[in-house]
């Protein structure tokens, strides 16, 4: 969540973590409600990870490739994410693992990638979401239940399994190549690269880029105060320059201005 210090003056959000049958493919349940004067909106922007959600809305909201209330599975976003929140609403859903949807479905999550879909056709049973109260907590059991019977019978998926190895690479900062993380993991480029598109809807040099611009925004929200050249070499980059570009290019604004921006309020 891109300026998360202004998105709690406009919005609640909470979170808790799956049941225990919902885990393995759940990484955590989320709800954001709001109400706003009339007249004023509020635009939440976020740098996506590598995963798909599953969610109900309400109410007055206007994001990218959805408008409207729903139940709604959304892919993996290549670039910022903005929804638009104005009157009253919310929004209560499960952020799944990377590769979580796919092994659950069979849904290659390519067919997702950049766009939100009605959940209708996608998954089996989501109409029995559409009344759940829009707090976490509380609709929790009920999303998690809905995962544990698209679950139940389902043989190991070994695909899914290298996901997670992926994954868990990909959180050495001193993965910054393609070739290393393809290595790592005991796959080719090419190997690598399709088990991501089925299971992901990315590629690895999207995972691995996404990876240390995460790291980089979340630097900086720590109220970091050393120099962005140090940052972007901490982050990955060998070019404080391209840095700069990439940061911009995905979040609208400089590093430097990022930074900063806490001053200009």
């Amino acid at each position: 969540m891109l300026r998360p210090e202004e998105m709690a003056r406009h919005v609640s959000f909470d979170e808790t973590d799956p049941t225990p049958g919902a885990a393995p493919w759940v990484e955590r349940v989320w709800s954001v409600t709001w109400d706003m004067p009339e007249g004023v909106e509020h635009v939440n922007s976020i740098v996506p990870h590598p995963s798909v959600s599953l969610t109900v809305e309400r109410g007055e909201v206007d994001r990218d490739g959805a408008h409207g209330p729903g139940v709604w599975v959304t892919g993996v976003s290549t670039r910022r994410f903005d929804a638009v929140c104005r009157g009253r609403g919310g929004v209560v859903g499960v952020k799944f693992h990377a590769g979580g949807f796919s092994a659950l479905t069979g849904i290659a999550a390519a067919d997702l990638t950049g766009r939100s879909r009605p959940a209708d056709g996608l998954v089996p049973g989501w109409a029995t979401l559409a009344d759940l109260p829009l707090d976490a907590r509380v609709a929790g059991p009920s999303l998690c239940a809905l995962v544990e019977d698209l679950a139940r019978n389902r043989e190991p998926d070994p695909g899914y399994a290298l996901v997670a190895v992926v994954v868990q690479h990909l959180q050495d900062p001193t993965v910054t190549r393609v070739d290393d993380l393809a290595e790592r993991c005991g796959l080719s480029v090419r190997g690598l690269q399709r088990l991501l598109r089925q299971y992901v809807g990315v590629g690895p040099k999207w995972m691995v880029a996404r990876r240390r611009l995460h790291d980089a925004v979340a630097t900086l929200d720590e109220n970091y105060d050393g120099s962005l050249a140090d940052l972007a070499a901490t982050a990955g980059w060998y070019d404080q320059n391209q840095f700069a570009r990439d940061f911009t290019a995905l979040v609208g604004t400089t590093p430097g201005a990022y930074r900063d921006r806490g001053s200009a309020v």
